[in-house]
C-alpha cells in the first residue's frame, strides 16, 4: 500500500491538527517528530533504542546512499528495510539540499534536465535529475520517497525564485511519471521563499499533480522566524486537508510548536543527534550544555520531565564525564534523550489539540523553556 492520512481532531482555535498515517509498518499519530538515519542509521541509536523513545517513521538520506553504498547494493539486499533489518517506515528525501549545497555556480550548474555537482567524498562530477532521484529511491524502497526538488538559499531575488519554483514543478512532474514503486507513496514540495504568491502558486500547482502527500521546502535556510513562519502559513494554506503535510528540516522545540499550529503533521532535522555528539541537551527550562564546567559534579538528570533511559539510569555528572573524554557512550546517551524530548514534545501537543489548548501550551511550554536551567 501506499499511505493513508486520516484527520481526527481540529484545534478549534489553530490550525492544528491531531491525525494518523497508516503505513506499510502500522499506524502512526501525528504530530510526528521523525529521526533522521542519514546513511541508514540514526547515528549510533540501535532500532530497539528507537522503539524505545517512540519513533514513528524516520528519514534516510538519497544522496549519501546513492554514493555509499549505492542504490544498487541496497536493492539486492531487498531493499532498506532488510538492509536495516528496520521493521518501520522510513521517508527517503530526495537529496536536493545536499546536492544544492554543493553546487558552485547556481546559473550555470542547474539547468532544465537537472543539478551538476561534485561529490563531498572525492570530488568526482556527479549529474542528478528528478527521474534519477525518483530511480534512487525506488530501488531503496522506503515507504515514502520525496520529488526532485531545488532548494534555494535565502535571500534571493524574486526573478530567481519564480524560475526555481516553475523548474521544480516541471521537475515534479517528470518525477512522478517514474516513479514505479506501488507500495511506495511520493510526495510534492512546495517552494516559493519569502514570496506570498509563489508560494501561493507553488502549492496549488504542486497539488494539481495529485502527490499522497506534500512538504513545505526552503525554510530554516538562515531566515529570520517570523519570516520562517509566514513561509509555512503561505504554503500550507492552499495544501488539501486530507493529505500529510511535512515541513522538512525543523528540529527546534519552539519551532515545531509553531509549525504544528500552522497546520503542519510532520517534521524531521538532524539536530537532536547533532548537538547530543557536542555535549548539549534539550530540557523544559532550555538548551544546556554539559561541556560546562558546574556539571562536574551534578547528579541529577537531564531533565526530570523526562522519561528515556538516558534520565532514568545516569546523571549530568556522568554524562559530562563521557562527552569531555570523548566516550562514544556520551553521545548516544544525549542522543536518545534528545530524541525522546523533541517526541514526546509532539505526543504532547497531541493531547494539546483534543482538549483544544494549543495556544495555552504554546505560552507554558515558551515561558518555561526561555528560563535559565540550573
Amino acid at each position: 500500500m501506499r499511505i493513508e492520512y486520516t484527520l481526527k481532531k481540529k484545534d478549534k482555535n489553530t490550525e492544528a491538527r491531531h491525525g494518523s498515517i497508516k503505513t506499510n509498518y502500522g499506524e502512526y499519530e501525528t504530530p510526528m517528530f521523525m529521526p533522521v538515519g542519514t546513511k541508514a542509521t540514526v547515528k549510533g541509536l540501535s532500532k530497539e533504542e528507537l522503539a524505545a523513545v517512540g519513533r514513528g517513521i524516520i528519514l534516510a538520506n538519497t544522496y549519501h546512499l546513492w554514493l555509499r553504498p549505492g542504490e544498487d547494493v541496497i536493492d539486492k539486499c531487498g531493499g532498506l528495510h532488510k538492509f536495516m533489518n528496520y521493521e518501520g517506515p522510513i521517508l527517503t528525501d530526495c537529496g536536493g539540499f545536499q546536492v544544492f549545497s554543493l553546487i558552485q555556480n547556481k546559473e550555470k550548474d542547474i539547468t532544465e534536465e537537472g543539478a551538476k555537482f561534485k561529490s563531498h567524498l572525492d570530488g568526482t562530477e556527479l549529474f542528478l535529475t528528478p527521474e534519477k532521484s525518483i530511480e534512487i529511491q525506488n530501488k531503496l524502497d522506503s515507504d515514502i520517497a520525496m520529488s526532485f526538488d531545488e532548494c534555494p538559499p535565502y535571500p534571493v531575488t524574486y526573478d530567481y525564485m519564480k524560475q526555481s519554483v516553475e523548474r521544480t514543478i516541471r521537475w515534479a512532474e517528470r518525477g512522478k511519471k517514474v516513479h514505479k514503486n506501488d507500495h511506495q507513496a511520493l510526495f510534492g514540495i512546495v517552494q516559493g521563499g519569502e514570496f506570498t504568491d509563489l508560494r501561493e502558486y507553488s502549492a496549488k500547482e504542486t497539488v494539481k499533480l495529485d502527490f499522497d502527500g506534500y512538504s513545505i521546502g526552503g525554510t530554516s535556510v538562515g531566515e529570520p522566524k517570523d519570516v520562517m513562519y509566514k513561509m509555512i502559513e503561505d504554503g500550507v494554506r492552499y495544501l488539501p486537508e486530507d493529505k500529510t503535510r511535512y515541513l522538512m528540516g525543523v528540529g527546534d522545540p519552539i519551532d515545531i510548536i509553531e509549525g504544528v499550529i500552522r497546520g503542519i503533521d510532520i517534521f524531521d532535522c538532524v539536530l537532536p543527534t547533532r548537538i547530543a555528539r557536542h555535549g548539549q541537551a534539550f530540557t523544559r527550562t532550555g538548551k544546556i550544555n554539559l561541556n560546562n564546567a558546574k556539571y562536574i559534579t551534578d547528579m541529577s538528570k537531564l531533565d526530570p520531565e523526562c522519561d528515556c533511559y538516558t534520565c532514568q539510569n545516569y546523571s549530568k555528572a556522568y554524562i559530562r564525564h563521557l562527552i569531555t573524554t570523548k566516550e562514544m557512550l556520551g553521545g548516544r546517551l544525549l542522543s536518545i534523550h534528545n530524541i525522546r524530548f523533541l517526541i514526546k514534545l509532539t505526543e504532547e501537543l497531541r493531547k494539546a489539540i483534543d482538549e483544544d489548548r494549543v495556544l495555552e501550551y504554546r505560552e507554558e511550554f515558551i515561558k518555561k523553556y526561555s528560563k535559565k536551567s540550573p
